[in-house]
Order: C-alpha cells, then structure tokens, then sequence
C-alpha cells in the first residue's frame, strides 16, 4: 500500500502493450487519486503524469539481508561488523550504521572473535577461510540466488569445464564466484571480450552469469560464447535472477510511454544502472537518482510523462519522496503500471535462526 501523498483505487483496466523483445504482453495500470494543482498554477491536473512502476524496489534477498542485520542488532546488540555494504544502497547502509552496525571492507577489520555478517553479494571461500581463522562469528546473509551460481561453479570446475563468468570484475558478486574456482574460471564483461578467451578444452567450456545484468547484454555475450565454442553449456536455469528480470522488463513495457525514466538508486548498484541502460537503449531519457534531492530540474523542462522505478536494493520511502518532489513540480496524476505479480520470499539462514532462539536476551551497547 503506497503511503505517499496519495492512496490506491482500485485496479481499473488491463492495457494491451505491444512491445519487440518484451516478454509480457499486457500490463495493468492502477491510477491514483489524481493530486490537484493549485488554481494559482492555472494547469491542468491532467496535464503531467508520474507513471510507478512496479514491481519496483526491494528483492526478496535485499529484504532478507537487511532483516539478519536488524535481528543481529536486536539479538546480540551493537556493534556488528558487515563485510562490505550489505546491500548496494547508500540511504540502508547508513540507516543500519545509526543503529549500530559497522561496516568493514576487509575481515581484517574486524576484531578477532567478534560476530560478522557477510553481505547479499556473497564471498568467496578465502573469505569464509580467514573469517574461521580469527575465530569469527559468521552470520550468512548471501542471497540464495548467488548461492546458487555459486554452487553451479563448484560443480562446472569439478566435472573439469573451463568456466567464463560473465559479469563486471570490480562487483562484490563476481569477485565471490570467481574465488569459488578461480584457476578454472575467466570474466568477460563484453562480447568483444569473447573473441580473446584461450581454453585448453574449448569442448569442455561452461559459462555462469552475474545475477544483476542486462537481459539483453547477457545474451549477446552468450551468443557471441555459443558462436566461439558450440558446444558450451550453461546453469539449468538463469543466473540472472526474477527481481532483476521482472525491474528490466517492467521498464521495457512502459518507457515508450514515458519521456523521461527516473530510476532510485545508489550508483554502485549494478541492477539499477542496468535499468537506466534498458531505457536508453529504447532511445528514452534516463537518470539514475539517489534520492529527489539528485533530481536536476532541467531533466524535466517539455516533459509531461515521467516513469519512476526503482532497484533492488532501493527502499519505497525514496521512491515516495520523489513522487512528491515531481507532484510539487506539476506532476499531478499518479499512475501504478503494474507489469507482473512479484510474491518471492526467502527463510533467515540456519545461523541467525540458531543465534537467536539459543542467545540470550542482551541489552543493546549505547551507539
């Protein structure tokens, strides 16, 4: 339920949408109680539109990640020490330091014997190695969905492939998967990239994905993989995972309708610049905000329809804050697009389910 400046009618009507390489053919639009300019304005409350899409925001991993960091501070009190942010997002990552969590860029920071918390991003086992090392108490807050490439790794290398993990070298995510296998394994963020790999088996070649890309650049890369070894294989099922897909798609079907896409979200976050690159990719403005205060008022100059979205890793209440910084701009009438359903939960991991039923009640440190 938005909690914004407005409040949801009902769903009213299903609008066909016709789109090349959309997956969906059809989505629903839900308007909001139309918000009136003032008369003094003398425009049409019709005039300018916000089009919400959704799904938008939050993914079951980020949701599970940020809940082990809230139980952990509740349980054992501050501090607690995060390997990494815990999600790619400045406005979490500074909520959770108010409230006594630590973030850490190497375990080494953290002191020996103290409680840890791995990021959603995942680590690779030297991590999990030296964490055992100095006596650390680990709590897991990797994403089950990079759980799974990761285990795709293990596998591949084991039944001897070469394996090409597609994806950006500099992102917590791939810098975890490649220490699963690292002698074995090669990233490639490009299909260009593709044309230079040396395998000394090119009939025993798997490839693995980053779960944040672009749809449509990871499968220009796996084409250009299929073309360079045809007889490669890949994961059962995509790496690139639901919340990434369903953010790309839903920008897909609505940013033809839209003369400028605003999509919330930190810049290190790489699903929500894969959404700023799917929307201009379809020769639509888009800009990629922190927050409303990021939003340069030129962007909207000759703009009468503005689509917000928001990644994974981005709360709802920045989302809610630039509706009302655009409705304070003349963006009067509010339209949810709602392109598919999204009901994904993921369980706490067995170490903070462990923790909390068996620690006992402690009194949080002062912060």
């Amino acid at each position: 339920m938005w909690k914004g400046v407005c409040q949801w009618l009902p769903r009213r009507r299903s609008v066909p949408v016709e789109l090349s390489r959309c997956i969906l053919v059809d989505v629903t639009a839900t308007t909001i109680d139309t918000l009136h300019a003032g008369p003094e304005t003398g425009q049409s409350a019709t005039d300018k539109r916000v089009l919400l899409l959704k799904p938008r925001g939050f993914c079951a991993g980020v949701v599970r990640a940020i809940d082990i960091v809230k139980i952990a501070l509740d349980t054992f009190g501050a501090p607690i020490y995060v390997r990494k942010e815990i999600v790619h997002n400045s406005f979490v990552v500074n909520e959770l330091a108010e409230k006594g969590a630590i973030f850490v860029e190497d375990i080494d920071q953290v002191p020996e014997g103290q409680r840890v918390i791995y990021s959603a991003h995942g680590v690779s086992p030297a991590v999990r190695q030296h964490s055992k090392d100095r006596k650390l108490k680990v709590i897991d807050a990797t994403c089950p969905l990079v759980t799974k490439v990761h285990v795709e790794a293990v596998k591949f290398a084991k039944q001897g492939y070469s394996l090409v993990l597609i994806g950006h070298r500099d992102h917590d995510e791939i810098e975890g998967t490649l220490g699963e296998a690292p002698d074995v394994t090669q990233v490639v963020s490009t299909a260009e990239e593709v044309q230079s790999l040396e395998v000394p088996d090119p009939e025993r070649v798997a490839y693995l994905t980053q779960t944040t890309l672009s749809l449509d650049e990871a499968r220009d890369i796996i084409q250009a993989l299929k073309i360079k070894f045809p007889k490669i294989v890949g994961p059962h099922s995509q790496d690139i995972c639901y919340a990434t897909e369903n953010r790309q798609i839903a920008v897909k079907n609505v940013a033809h309708s839209a003369d400028l896409v605003l999509v919330v979200g930190s810049t290190n976050s790489s699903n929500s610049n894969r959404l700023v690159e799917v929307s201009q990719n379809l020769s639509t403005r888009s800009y990629l905000i922190d927050n409303s205060a990021a939003i340069n008022p030129a962007w909207l100059e000759g703009v009468s329809t503005v689509a917000v979205t928001a990644g994974a890793s981005a709360p709802e209440v920045l989302v809610e804050d630039v509706v009302k910084y655009l409705h304070q701009k003349g963006f009067t009438s509010v339209e949810e697009v709602e392109v598919m359903p999204e009901n994904v939960r993921f369980g706490l991991p067995p170490e903070i389910v462990q923790a909390i039923s068996s620690a006992p009640a402690a009194s949080p440190a002062a912060v």
